[in-house]
């Protein structure tokens, strides 16, 4: 789900081939975003977002979410948070053009083929999200470091296909997201989430692609700072739990923890450390 790179000069040139927008199936969105659910309840002790920032939800201008990419699940963490926070909204993300054809299901759930690297590819990705932008209720989910990357490093640096996306958009908000993957005191890691503020897109051909990249990268790279102080801490009340996984080691080594409780009369608390609401 990467933003390709854009050369400024062919990028200036009209886009007039076909669009395909891919057709979302509500059934297998449905289907697909509930098993993501059970799958993340599987790998993680928790999905934890760090109340910062109030999400649009009465607007019917189209959506830009776009985040950091420190890891393969990423784009699940997209889909989960799709249903929880705009059900009613349809989803749509970029997909490399290979990875698509080998699970071509997922154009049903709203990926569309970009070939990386090349201009063919670059211009698909305009084309294709101008129009799933013109349409009010959408998201489009992205990726536009262009590759994986530790969240902690800085200075983040975008790929500039963003920038020449928003530079020919009518109106549109754009949401950053940070997302970090780290163990605490449990045995299955944490998925930590922070919104940043949304950006307003108005006229947006007053400033040029450059300048919105930049823009965009100064937002993503404060709410990635704002995200890793808190998670420095390790507490988890500074954050939302919006989905419980699991707990405890298993296995013969809880069964033991288990019974010992229990000749004590003590209540067995499967967690490692003290388990927050």
């Amino acid at each position: 789900m990467d933003v390709d790179t854009l050369t400024t000069d062919r990028c200036q040139a009209p886009l007039r081939s076909s669009v395909n927008v891919p057709q979302v199936s509500p059934l297998l969105w449905r289907l697909f975003t509930d098993y993501t659910k059970h799958y993340l309840r599987r790998s993680f002790h928790a999905v934890r977002l760090l109340p910062t920032a109030t999400l649009p939800q009465a607007t019917d201008l189209p959506l830009v979410i776009y985040s950091n990419h420190p890891s393969w699940w990423d784009p699940l963490i997209y889909l989960f948070l799709a249903r929880h926070f705009w059900p009613a909204r349809t989803h749509y993300a970029p997909m490399e053009t290979q990875a698509l054809a080998r699970y071509r299901f997922f154009a049903r759930l709203g990926c569309f083929a970009v070939t990386a690297g090349t201009w063919q590819g670059a211009a698909t990705f305009l084309r294709v999200s101008q129009a799933i932008l013109r349409q009010p209720k959408t998201v489009l989910w992205l990726t536009p470091e262009g590759q994986f990357r530790d969240p902690r490093q800085r200075p983040v640096r975008l790929q500039p296909g963003l920038g020449h996306l928003v530079r020919r958009l009518d109106r549109c908000l754009l949401i950053p997201l940070a997302l970090e993957y780290p163990f605490w005191q449990e045995r299955f890691p944490e998925v930590l989430l922070c919104f940043g503020e949304a950006v307003v897109v108005k006229q947006a051909q007053e400033h040029s692609a450059a300048a919105w990249t930049t823009l965009l990268s100064h937002r993503l790279g404060a709410t990635q700072n704002r995200l890793a102080d808190i998670a420095c801490r390790r507490d988890p009340q500074a954050f939302t739990r919006l989905l419980r996984g699991r707990t405890g080691v298993g296995g013969i080594y809880d069964l033991w923890r288990a019974m010992r409780a229990r000749w004590r009369g003590e209540a067995f608390q499967q967690a490692h450390g003290k388990e927050i609401p």
